[in-house]
């Protein structure tokens, strides 16, 4: 029996899903090769790259390989990079972070002159640079616990931003959660006339269980405890509405959420409340479990690349950095 007209739909949505054409001309939310940027390990002690056995497709690499860096990041259309480096020698204090011969100054030197128009983002932190591989110059209080001192640090921060500016970097992005970095970076930067470098904050920074990989790519394991002490606990969403507040009023140019996939929720509620640009870290553990699970054939490893990366922008994300950007970009092509 035929429905009656009382309940017969008239109001049918899958009528935009019925072709690629319609589907891509309703599309809430697309990706562009221009929304990724890519992370990159320069080691100065190397002569070839070295692969990052948690993170497949990943080296470390030498600093002679910039510039081929930054001509394929050009080639493929993404927009840009973000550096680490990991040093020759390291020490309790971080002073490799602010070398003006270590690797980053190097190499974002050489990617700026193969691509002066590529965006070249800075990760600033001293974990790379420390011989405990915490975030933070170190102090022992009277009963002899060692904590990481906060405001010593801003000193090694502020150094290392100028630095990285002098060479070229076009952002510079704090990546430590020691309170007050992003002003004492801004009032460094100003003070050397780099007024023109942005900010990109690690504004909302959590304490994951997600990073592993990501420390043996930067060789910046902690050697003792852990980084609880600085970095957000992962229960709290509103700890970091105030967080990315506060880096904002400090003078941030850009705010980011780190990770990605665990925090949508975050990322969601941080861009409700900021007209800054917002990015998001898909970090390395959630790059290895994509990786490792479309080794073994249980996804298809394009097709859930490209979701995860769109529930990231669909979040509210501007921009992604990710592992999995010269994969996504070739792909979106």
């Amino acid at each position: 029996m035929l429905c009656s007209a009382a309940v017969f739909p008239t109001k049918r949505p899958r009528r935009l899903r019925r072709s690629p054409a319609l589907r891509a001309l309703v599309r809430e939310t697309t990706l562009h090769p221009g929304d990724f940027i890519l992370p990159l390990f320069f080691n100065e002690a190397l002569d070839a790259p070295r692969p990052v056995g948690t993170m497949p497709g990943v080296s470390q690499l030498p600093v002679s390989a910039a510039a081929a860096q930054a001509r394929l990041c050009k080639e493929l259309g993404i927009g840009g990079t973000i550096l680490f480096g990991l040093p020759r020698t390291k020490d309790a204090s971080g002073t490799s972070a602010y070398d003006p011969d270590g690797p980053v100054p190097r190499a974002v030197k050489a990617m700026k002159e193969a691509v002066p128009e590529l965006l070249v983002i800075t990760d600033v932190c001293v974990d790379e640079y420390t011989d405990h591989g915490h975030c933070g110059l170190l102090r022992q209080d009277a009963s002899g616990a060692v904590d990481v001192d906060n405001d010593a640090t801003l000193e090694v921060l502020a150094r290392a931003a100028v630095v990285h500016a002098r060479a070229g970097a076009d952002v510079v992005a704090p990546s430590d959660m020691m309170d007050g970095r992003v002003a004492a970076i801004r009032r460094a930067l100003d003070a050397e006339s780099l007024t023109g470098t942005a900010i990109l904050s690690y504004a909302v920074k959590y304490a994951s269980g997600f990073y592993g990989p990501f420390r043996e790519a930067a060789d910046c394991a902690p050697k003792f405890g852990d980084r609880a002490g600085y970095q957000m606990d992962p229960g709290n969403a509103r700890e970091g509405l105030r967080e990315a507040a506060l880096d904002e009023e400090e003078g941030a140019d850009m705010l980011m959420v780190k990770p990605a996939l665990a925090y949508l929720d975050v990322i969601a509620r941080v861009r409700e409340v900021t007209t800054l640009p917002l990015g998001a870290y898909n970090v390395s553990g959630e790059y290895a479990m994509i990786k490792a699970a479309a080794e073994r054939g249980m996804i298809d490893e394009k097709r859930a690349v490209l979701e995860l990366l769109t529930s990231i922008r669909r979040a509210g994300a501007d921009f992604i950095l990710t592992y999995h950007a010269l994969d996504a970009a070739r792909w979106l092509g």
